[in-house]
């Protein structure tokens, strides 16, 4: 596809737009509790760590071996600089990735072989369907040694980062999914 061919194209409303450096064009849904849920971190990010620190989301960051992702929330070290107009894994100080109904497999399973198969200190999983959010520590090469699960609802949730920093994720301001409605 070219350039002049993407340009023109009418993505479908509500999807996510990616892509690739291979040719590859990757859609998503973007749920509106997906959004909120990315909102309240990056709130959370702000109150932490600062209005400047490096806290991108949906942005490509460069793994080796071609598996660039741009994860839903990342937190790099301060004195991270970009590779051309990357950010390196090694930067990496924490992942989080939310889920939504179509990706439930790919981030609770892929995506934590994937980080902790490339030493990413901290992984979430922020699932707003069932209302937890799951922090991985201690990468191995094929996923990490520690899960430990914490609910909605149970106040804030200090999280160290291997800088020194801590990141605060308040557990009580995650949004819930609101219950569908019958539009007739």
């Amino acid at each position: 596809m070219s350039i002049d061919s993407i340009v023109r194209t009418e993505f479908p409303e509500g999807h996510v737009v990616f892509f690739g450096i291979d040719g590859k064009i990757i859609m998503t849904p973007q749920s509106y509790e997906h959004s909120s849920t990315i909102k309240s971190m990056q709130y959370d990010t702000v109150v932490s760590l600062g209005r400047h620190a490096k806290t991108p989301s949906d942005v490509y960051i460069d793994f080796p071996a071609d598996e660039n992702s741009a994860p839903d929330l990342a937190i790099l070290r301060q004195d991270a600089r970009r590779a051309g107009r990357r950010y390196s894994f090694a930067d990496v100080l924490l992942i989080s990735e939310v889920v939504s109904v179509s990706s439930a497999r790919k981030d609770y399973d892929d995506c934590t072989a994937k980080y902790g198969r490339y030493d990413i200190p901290i992984y979430l999983v922020v699932d707003p369907y069932a209302s937890e959010v799951v922090v991985h520590t201690e990468p191995t090469g094929s996923g990490y040694a520690t899960a430990e699960t914490h609910p909605y609802g149970t106040g804030k949730l200090p999280i160290p980062l291997a800088d020194g920093r801590t990141f605060v994720l308040d557990l009580d301001e995650l949004p819930l999914p609101e219950p569908e409605t019958d539009p007739s």
